[in-house]
């Protein structure tokens, strides 16, 4: 009988050291995911040394270490919206690239909130950022006992800080664009109104529209889904405004599609449509609506100061507020 083949011993740090001609504490700043000094060419040696080598570093070894487990907490409602798709591609990317990888944890209902409580996260994580406006900042404390929570839903506390976009300019300079085109009436169609940012949006639109004389003649309750849109448009008499306002571009699409006719070459001619989000397939012909947007990339390197500097979730209360902007298309 042949004798079982041993297995080869795992590369160690030192093994990554001594073939790079460091010491082990050059060899682990080298690889460390944090920003540690090291010369560029130690560097190069030190990770030369571990591709040959095939070494992985001991993320549980390391944790221990550095009282990190690199992991962080997403918390959203769902993941349906165009509009998220755009977000958390790019944030996840954006996430990783500083060495942590994302937890996302779907709520969906607020008494999804309450039974997480009863039984327990799980996770243990570096941060939590929250998107759904089912979660307030205390909750998801105490869902992962870490106070390393930033409020991305509209909702802060005196302990937790918050990234949200100013969505006053972008609104103003949509409600303008369509007064200077001759709108004198329009339909707001909204998604869930029981959100804070929701509540927030209606009460700029309103206030736009009122301040440039155009009268609402109808505030129609969707869910931001395209569906919603369809099924608004199905419903409704779209020859009593002159405009149609949309919070959600996917809501704009169902309107839309419905309405083709209303936009031969996609140009209006019935009522002028504008959507909300700037999503990428605005940027497409089959569906050029004018829209409000806000610079994702802006708005997640905010994210990222908070999770490569976990100090700077002392700030509390403190409020980032991102700009958003107006794109002009042929719906309106």
């Amino acid at each position: 009988m042949t004798e079982p083949r041993k297995r080869q011993p795992l590369p160690t740090i030192a093994d990554v050291a001594e073939l790079a001609g460091v010491s082990r504490a050059i060899a682990s700043r080298a690889l460390s995911t944090e920003p540690r000094p090291v010369s560029a060419d130690k560097r190069e040696r030190v990770l030369a040394a571990a591709a040959k080598l095939g070494f992985k570093p001991n993320l549980l070894a390391r944790s221990l270490t550095t009282k990190t487990v690199n992991l962080v907490a997403v918390i959203v409602n769902h993941i349906h919206d165009l509009s998220d798709l755009d977000l958390f591609d790019l944030l996840i990317s954006q996430i990783q690239s500083i060495g942590k990888q994302v937890i996302f944890v779907r709520v969906g209902s607020a008494e999804r909130i309450d039974e997480f409580l009863r039984n327990g996260i799980a996770y243990h994580v570096d941060a939590a950022l929250v998107f759904s406006d089912f979660a307030d900042a205390e909750t998801v404390r105490k869902m992962f006992r870490n106070d390393s929570v930033l409020m991305l839903n509209g909702m802060r506390d005196a302990n937790s800080p918050a990234i949200i976009p100013d969505e006053r300019i972008g609104i103003a300079a949509a409600v303008a664009d369509a007064a200077r085109k001759g709108v004198r009436s329009a339909i707001l169609v909204t998604g869930r109104a029981a959100s804070p940012v929701e509540q927030a949006r209606i009460a700029i639109y309103k206030s736009e529209l009122m301040r440039q004389e155009i009268k609402l003649v109808a505030e129609l309750p969707g869910d931001y889904s395209y569906q919603s849109g369809r099924q608004v448009a199905s419903s409704t008499n779209w020859q009593a405004a002159d405009a149609v306002f949309c919070t959600s571009d996917a809501m704009a699409m169902g309107i839309l599609d419905i309405h083709r006719r209303d936009f031969p070459a996609n140009k209006s001619e019935a009522f002028r449509l504008y959507g909300f989000d700037d999503v990428t397939l605005a940027e497409y012909e089959a569906y050029p609506i004018s829209s409000i947007g806000y610079d994702k990339a802006t708005y997640i390197n905010e994210i990222l100061k908070f999770l490569r500097e976990p100090a700077l979730f002392s700030s509390g209360e403190k409020l980032i507020q991102v700009p958003t902007y107006f794109v002009s298309r042929s719906s309106s």
